[in-house]
């Protein structure tokens, strides 16, 4: 079995509409100059208090969904600004995917580039697949992204994807990965391009060689 063709593991319910990425990763932690740590600010504010102390009837601060790898979430899943780092954040906390019925464009394009896989569904089956993630019983989803299908306790639903983000995943490809699968083509139209217009190849670096001379 191909890892990269299935995400399985508990499904937690976020059953909130208009869920920003403000909410999914606060601002306060967007000041590192890199990935790493961004688990800690996932829902923050959800998640803590004020004195820092973890919410006990937050979903994912109860111990049932501890080892949470599915979020099932309202309409417009990620809407508010760009920020990248709301994707990086769920991936460090464990989440693999989110079903919802809708997701603001920026965060989609964002989590299918890095490998958050967005499942869009109606929503009559978002809502099944809720009441079942909202049962620990019933928690477990299965996707199988070969067939492009979600199954949970009650309810087997087809997803679409574009062919080229179902390649990325079928592959484990992040959108740098997908790009040097075109590296000899790249390559070989950059070299018939300064073949051609040779006069243009370092025009910058050439031109700032001559002033330094002057």
């Amino acid at each position: 079995m191909n890892e990269n063709h299935f995400i399985s593991g508990v499904a937690a319910p976020l059953p909130l509409a208009n869920l920003d990425t403000d909410q999914i990763m606060p601002k306060q932690f967007l000041r590192g100059i890199d990935k790493n740590g961004l688990d800690i600010g996932v829902f923050y504010d959800m998640r803590f208090d004020e004195q820092g102390r973890k919410r006990d009837d937050f979903v994912l601060n109860r111990p049932e969904y501890a080892q949470t790898r599915v979020l099932v979430a309202g309409s417009n899943f990620g809407c508010g600004s760009s920020r990248e780092h709301a994707v990086w954040g769920l991936q460090q906390f464990g989440i693999q995917a989110v079903i919802a019925s809708s997701f603001a464009e920026i965060f989609h394009a964002n989590a299918i580039n890095n490998r958050l896989l967005p499942v869009v569904l109606s929503e009559p089956e978002v809502q099944a697949i809720m009441a079942d993630a909202s049962r620990p019983s019933t928690a477990e989803v299965s996707i199988n992204i070969q067939a492009m299908t979600v199954r949970s306790h009650s309810c087997t639903a087809p997803f679409t994807l574009a062919d080229r983000h179902r390649h990325m995943f079928l592959e484990g490809l992040d959108m740098i990965g997908a790009t040097l699968e075109y590296k000899p083509a790249i390559d070989a139209f950059a070299l018939e391009h300064w073949q051609s217009y040779p006069w243009l190849k370092h025009v910058a670096g050439r031109t700032r060689a001559r002033l330094n001379q002057d």
